[in-house]
């Protein structure tokens, strides 16, 4: 009787073992490299308000980020502004 319990016990550990490591080499997720997209982004010395735009839009990786077209404010940063 403890036989077939033992290879049964073994029968399941490795499907475990297989089945972990079968998950682990099929990793979710994208492979392109974020920096490689926003690196070429290039504005010329004077540009329009959609160039800037379009070189924000650029800038947002993925997809879901807001648009950056220009610098950013802090809440503290708007505080010492307005006094």
């Amino acid at each position: 009787m403890p036989l077939p319990l033992v290879r049964l016990g073994l029968a399941a550990a490795a499907g475990y073992y297989f089945y972990n490591r079968y998950r682990k080499s099929r990793a979710a997720g994208s492979q392109t490299n974020a920096s490689d997209a926003v690196d070429d982004i290039e504005l010329g010395s004077n540009p329009s308000n959609e160039e800037r735009l379009d070189a924000g839009v650029k800038e947002t990786f993925p997809a879901s980020d807001p648009v950056a077209v220009g610098k950013a404010e802090t809440a503290y940063e708007k505080k010492q502004r307005l006094g």
